[in-house]
């Protein structure tokens, strides 16, 4: 599934957040954004995800048989799995509900359901599921895991994860990794990610886009790790 990007623009007040003229995400690619605070990287995602409005131009979602603008129908949304922040999340549920619930609503049944979590033992820890404890009483990192394993329940298309290396320790961050990896070598979906964290970036991503002042200045090709120089320069990452 393709991700197209027209006369994207999007102010808060004086403040330009996103200015995009033009930029396409290629079917079946993972796709780094990167950018210091306030680059707008949130926003493009929340802009792609329409939970907010553009103040011009269009997102849209294109393959062989579709074609939809985000902004005109929720068609996209059949095949797109998203966690942005905790927001995404229903506090007052346990993981054991949340997950059925999310399940029940894409036609999941429990056989399906449990194959599926079995994927994820070893990211959960075994500090997830069976603990009786609400969302809301987990631990950021845990709650963060609730999020990107609810997001790829539906098995999406298109699957957009803002920092999903945050509050994670450094095995469930090479865990997911790992998931994201497999995922889309067995899927083929398109998948965007925003980090902070360059190494990751540089070792999940095969295209980086550099975003600064809601403008993406660079494009680059990763497909041989060769990024990781290129972005220390830029963030002047020294030793």
């Amino acid at each position: 599934m393709n991700i197209i990007i027209q006369n994207l623009k999007k102010k808060f007040g004086e403040k330009t957040a996103v200015n995009i003229d033009s930029f396409e995400v290629h079917s079946g690619e993972i796709l780094g954004l990167v950018g210091n605070n306030g680059a707008g990287k949130s926003t493009l995602f929340r802009l792609i995800l329409d939970l907010i409005k553009a103040d011009e131009g269009t997102v849209r979602m294109m393959d062989r048989e579709k074609d939809v603008n985000v902004a005109e129908t929720e068609e996209w949304k059949d095949w797109t799995g998203a966690y942005v922040d905790d927001s995404f999340l229903i506090d007052y549920l346990t993981p054991d509900e949340y997950f059925q619930f999310i399940a029940e609503i894409c036609g999941i049944g429990p056989d399906d359901l449990q194959l599926f979590m079995d994927k994820f033992k070893h990211f959960m820890s075994d500090e997830i599921l069976g603990q009786k404890k609400y969302i809301r009483n987990l631990s950021a990192g845990n709650k963060q895991k609730v999020g990107i394993i609810a997001a790829m329940l539906l098995q999406p298309q298109v699957l957009i994860l803002d920092e999903p290396f945050n509050f994670l320790d450094p095995t469930s961050q090479s865990a997911i990794k790992h998931l994201l990896k497999k995922y889309n070598e067995e899927t083929h979906a398109t998948i965007l990610i925003s980090s902070h964290n360059l190494q990751h970036t540089v070792d999940i991503c095969p295209r980086i886009a550099l975003l600064e002042h809601g403008v993406i200045i660079k494009d680059i090709d990763n497909s041989d790790g060769q990024a990781q120089g290129e972005l220390e320069e830029y963030f002047q990452v020294t030793d």
